[in-house]
Formats: structure tokens, sequence, C-alpha cells
């Protein structure tokens, strides 16, 4: 019986021992996965910040949207080069290690310095866009006006054929062989020409409406990613303390 347990006993410590072989093989390859992961979420930062456009509150915040929204591989790869902390580490590991845990600080403080940036991009940015709006509905508003102003100094067909080439150079104008007919195209131009002013402000409305609400869904989304982003590297760096410290 003490034979039977002696084998059984050996046994188990030889599969033990190939599973901690096999184990230290697989946490090496993990690792140059790792490594990979960080070599490639370099280019990627490389092809978002280049050219930089700096001062631009539209390129910034795009900017941050890209780094937000593509921080998983790089998250990744420090998982995965930390896997197994100290054990099976090459000499040359060392001070990468420890380079890498102080690199996730700095990377946790960047994207927690994102969030302000983000937010006073995305209040320029919407009283950038309301400002193009007004601009354009006040150009347009100036030409309806123009329009409205010539209406009340159209007297015969002749100045009425005059008025509907101008606001249509590229189109036929019809001839006007009547009072009655001149008096009918008057009374429905000045109908359009309410219309047009009316419809023209509850457009700019919408278009304001839209383009705020698409602005601070995205955001809201890239902050609190950007958020969550810094936490979760500032977590990494407290739980690397082993590489930072003699070895």
């Amino acid at each position: 019986m003490t034979q039977v347990d002696h084998s059984s006993s050996n046994q188990s410590i030889e599969v033990l021992r190939r599973f901690n072989i096999s184990l230290l093989r697989s946490i090496n390859l993990v690792r140059w996965v790792g490594y990979g992961f960080i070599v490639l979420s370099l280019f990627d930062v490389i092809d978002i910040l280049y050219p930089p456009d700096f001062m631009n509150p539209s390129w910034e915040l795009q900017t941050m949207g890209q780094l937000v929204e593509r921080v998983a591989v790089p998250l990744l790869g420090f998982v995965l080069i930390f896997f197994g902390e100290r054990n099976s580490r090459d000499r040359w590991e060392i001070p990468v290690v420890s380079f890498l845990s102080w690199l996730t600080l700095l990377y946790g403080i960047i994207f927690l310095l994102l969030i302000p940036l983000g937010l006073f991009n995305t209040l320029r940015i919407d009283r950038q866009a309301n400002q193009q709006i007004s601009t354009q509905v006040n150009q347009v508003q100036t030409q309806i006006k123009q329009v409205k102003d010539q209406l009340k100094t159209v007297n015969n067909p002749a100045e009425m054929e005059d008025l509907l080439s101008q606001i249509n150079p590229q189109g036929g104008v019809p001839e006007i062989d009547s009072f009655q007919q001149f008096e009918d195209i008057k009374n429905r131009l000045s109908t359009v020409v309410e219309n047009s002013d009316q419809q023209l402000t509850t457009r700019a409305k919408q278009a304001r409406s839209t383009q705020r609400q698409n602005l601070f869904k995205r955001s809201i989304k890239w902050n609190l990613g950007a958020l969550i982003t810094s936490a979760l590297f500032i977590s990494l760096w407290k739980g690397t303390v082993w590489a930072r410290q003699k070895w």
C-alpha cells in the first residue's frame, strides 16, 4: 500500500512538473504577444497624432476619441506583459517591466488630463457650429429681405419678369401677359418668401439641436471612456509594485 501511494505521489509530482514547464513556456509566449500589442499600439498613436493640428478643437476632440476607442490593445498588451510577475523573466526584462510600470501611470495621468480638454473642446465646437449656422441663416435672411423689399416696388409685369430672372437666373422666366397674372404671381411669390423665412428658422433650430445632440453624445462617450481608461492604467500601476522594486 505504501509503495502504491509513493508511486501515485511521484506520478502527481511529475504531472505538476510538466504542467509548470508548459505554463512557463506559455507565459513567455503570452508576454511576447503583449510586447507585440504595445508596438502595434505605438503605430496607432503615431498615425492618430500625425499630422498634428493643435489648437483646432475638432481635431483635438477627434484625436481624443480615437485614442480612447483604440486603448484596448495597449491595455491588453500591458496585462500580458505583466502576467506572471517576476517568474521566468530574462535579465533584459527587469528594466523594461519597471519602465512599463511607470508608463502605465503616465498613461493614466494623460487620459485623466484629456477629460477637461475634451469638455472644453466640446463647448468650443458647439459654439463654432452655432456661429456657422447663424452666419448662414443671416445670409439667407438677407437675401429673403431683399426679395421682400423688391416685391414692394414691383408694379408691372416687366418689373416682375426682371425680379424673377434675378431670383432664378438659370431657369426659364414665364411671360406675364395680363395684370391679373401679374397679381397672381406676385401674391404666390410673397407667400413663398414668407414661408421660406419661417422654414429657415425651423430648419436652423433643428440643425442646432441635431449637431448638439451628436456632439454631446460623442463627447460623453469619449470622456467617460477616458475616465475609465485612466482608472484602469492607474490600477495597473498600483498592481505592478513588484516591477518597480529592486530585484
